[in-house]
């Protein structure tokens, strides 16, 4: 989250108008994906307690709302799908804890919120807009200052959505706490860990690999791999219901006729720029369809794309470079640099915001601050006069460069460019005017301003239409799913495939948009075949699915990972073999000598890192468990690890250096203990039998 600071340091330089379209937008969307599952209004199901869409809803625009207020930018599609995911899995652990809290008696007061924020130090706040950027901690001046200054509606909102926030995270940490401290290290613990960390084992080792023994002499019974699934069945469990799919998504790429269209207009509004004044660039710009806009203030080469920046110093002032196109991001490119400067790429300054009861007033109090500024009046105490603090603040080029600024913003960087230290201008910015004294300047680097044509190479409709009639004729002629996997690849369709596919997931094969292509997954029929959908940023992806099996919440059936349990038979038996092999041997060099065995020393074996042994690629861990109990120069017991059985025969065994503190260990261990209770909440989770329905409308 970005902090206060950041956003304030910026002040009038963005001049952010702060609005509620963004949630007339959501809401006007969310009421559209509403209707069509009236009957179906929850959005999710936590412990038997429902949630309807309409709730969610209502707790993702307050989030927005807090984001859109203290930012002041629109939220993107990935942003807004992030933030729901963040509400659902706050709302999800909150409700899950909530209901073991009250067993306990366990809650949280207003007392201990006002005391949390009053100290500062909980961890917790670092998640509050209060942060600073210079420490990366909760800052409480910040949030008093915001308190003081902010508008009071939006003071309100903030402070009540954080309080809230507050209030359930420090329940959930209480909760947490409580679990976490049920474990407990001891002395014995502490010395075991320590020795198993600190004693290493030099072994020479002789393996029997699995490969040593062919899989078609080994034979695996329906009822071995039953009974093994019934020894393993925990670990098969489906938490939620997911499905498995195929899908043809097939990209509409640019035609040769398309490329040469992009780079005739490139090539007619570089024509344009060359004659161009300064009050005909923005519109040039705009016309030409630019993905970069026309910015009337020079940059520095940073603000540009690299393909741009690169070619900077080979291109003169007032002439046109290009057209030319970029692979970098398949685009047909011209610039022309309008002038050139050495300009401060940060500026300390101050401001004063003056606004009167009408205009002429406000121009004319303005211009008189101005005056008695540039006469050696004191800004402070002038400042003070009119109610404010006439702090200074720094602003660099990385501040605005790449940003979306509209005109009286540009009318302030351009103050702030031009001005000496000590410099004042007065700027008109249509209700209020601000005066501003340059303070410092640092770092005097080139800077460009600068004319942009970038067009990107994209189909045109003629282009998409016979993409999409085309791959709309195969779907008609192939509505069965078995036709649809036999005929794809003969009309140049591939067709992927998806298994465990959750709807969480919230698009089909990571293309942007296929939302709805997703809620017909999980509302359709085994081996049905979809409708056409068109997704994707730029509606790019033409995209077709089959579903083509569900797997329900629950226990996977045998049948779905009768090869999982196979392959850990096999190794069991052929392990089985092996070891009867190694029965016999007495000595380590008659293990080395039977047929089949490699032989090899490993060095540094201790209990705490898992040995590695190359002779079978694999990681044992058995191995370095073993090696703790044998002695120098006895054979030990057959091993069976993961790519083999071993026998092995310890030559040296060290004790590292190190001192043992035991209170160390305990605490390194009760650690690794609370690493392992947090998982708790998968428990919760999984009792609670949590249903996600959001699919259904986001």
């Amino acid at each position: 989250m970005a902090t206060l600071q950041k956003i304030r340091s910026k002040g009038p330089l963005l001049v952010i108008v702060i609005g509620f379209a963004l949630f007339a937008f959501i809401a006007t969307d969310a009421w559209r994906v509403f209707e069509p599952h009236q009957n179906q209004r929850n959005a999710g199901v936590v412990d038997g307690k429902k949630i309807s869409a309409q709730e969610f809803q209502n707790m993702v625009e307050e989030y927005t709302r807090v984001q859109e207020l203290l930012y002041g930018n629109r939220i993107s599609d990935d942003a807004l799908t992030q933030m729901r995911d963040g509400v659902w899995q706050s709302y999800v652990t909150y409700e899950l804890v909530k209901k073991e809290a009250d067993k306990l008696g366990l809650t949280v007061t207003e007392d201990e919120i006002k005391q949390m924020i009053q100290e500062g130090t909980s961890p917790l706040l670092n998640n509050t807009p209060f942060v600073n950027p210079q420490t990366g901690m909760f800052d409480r001046a910040l949030m008093d200052n915001f308190a003081t200054q902010g508008n009071p509606e939006q003071v309100s909102l903030i402070m009540n959505f954080v309080e809230k926030n507050l209030k359930q995270s420090l329940l959930v940490s209480k909760y947490q706490a409580l679990v976490m401290n049920a474990l407990i290290s001891n002395p014995v613990s502490a010395q075991n860990s320590f020795d198993g960390r600190t004693n290493e084992t030099d072994l020479l080792l002789a393996v029997l690999p699995y490969s040593s023994v062919a899989d078609s002499t080994i034979t695996i019974s329906q009822s071995d791999i039953k009974d093994l699934y019934n020894k393993r069945k925990e670990q098969f469990k489906n938490l939620v219901e997911t499905r498995n799919i195929q899908y043809i998504d097939y990209v509409v790429t640019p035609s040769e006729a398309d490329r040469k269209a992009t780079l005739d207009d490139v090539t007619a509004s570089s024509e344009e720029l060359k004659d161009a004044t300064a009050e005909d660039y923005a519109s040039v710009i705009r016309s030409s369809r630019s993905t970069i806009p026309f910015v009337n203030i020079p940059m520095t080469k940073n603000a540009f794309p690299g393909d741009i920046a690169n070619r900077i110093d080979s291109a003169k002032v007032g002439e046109v470079f290009g057209p030319f196109y970029s692979q970098n991001d398949d685009s047909y490119n011209a610039f022309k640099i309008i002038s050139k400067q050495m300009a401060p790429d940060s500026v300390e300054f101050r401001q004063m915001q003056v606004m009167a009861a009408t205009i002429d007033a406000t121009k004319k109090l303005s211009d008189s601050i101005a005056t008695a500024l540039r006469n050696g009046a004191d800004f402070a105490e002038l400042a003070k006069k009119y109610n404010q603090t006439g702090a200074s603040q720094w602003i660099s080029s990385r501040m605005y460069e790449g940003q979306q600024l509209d005109m009286n913003s540009m009318k302030l960087i351009n103050a702030l460019n031009n001005l000496e230290v000590k410099g004042v201008e007065n700027i008109d910015l249509g209700q209020f005017n601000v005066v501003v004294q340059v303070v410092g300047r640092k770092a005097m680097t080139e800077k460009y301003k600068m004319a942009v044509v970038k067009v990107p190479v994209k189909f045109s409709d003629e282009t998409y239409n016979e993409a999409y009639n085309k791959i709309n004729q195969f779907l008609a002629a192939n509505q069965n799913y078995d036709d649809l996997v036999k005929n794809a690849e003969d009309n140049g369709y591939r067709l992927l495939s998806r298994e465990g596919f959750r709807s969480d997931e919230h698009v089909v094969g990571g293309v942007s948009g296929s939302n709805e292509a997703l809620r017909w997954v999980f509302e359709a029929d085994p081996k049905s075949v979809s409708p056409l959908y068109s997704c994707g940023r730029e509606n790019d992806h033409l995209m077709i699915v089959a579903l083509t099996g569900i797997n329900e919440e629950g226990y996977i059936p045998v049948s779905q990972v009768s090869d999982v349990l196979r392959a850990e038979i096999m190794r069991n038996k052929k392990a089985e073999q092996l070891i009867a092999k190694f029965a016999s041997v007495k000595t380590f060099d008659e293990a080395k000598a039977l047929t089949g065995v490699k032989s090899d020393s490993i060095k540094h074996v201790s209990f705490a890192v898992p040995a590695f042994v190359s002779m079978t690629a694999s990681s044992e861990p058995a191995l370095s468990a073993a090696a703790t109990q044998v002695e120098v120069d006895q054979l030990s017991k057959p091993v069976k690890g993961n790519g083999g059985v071993y026998v092995f025969q310890p030559y040296n065994k060290t004790k590292l250096e190190g001192e043992y503190d035991e209170k160390g260990e305990e605490d390194a261990l009760f650690n690794m203990n609370q690493n392992m209770a947090s998982r708790f909440i998968n428990d919760l989770y999984q009792k609670a039998e949590v249903k996600d329905l959001r699919y259904l409308f986001f």
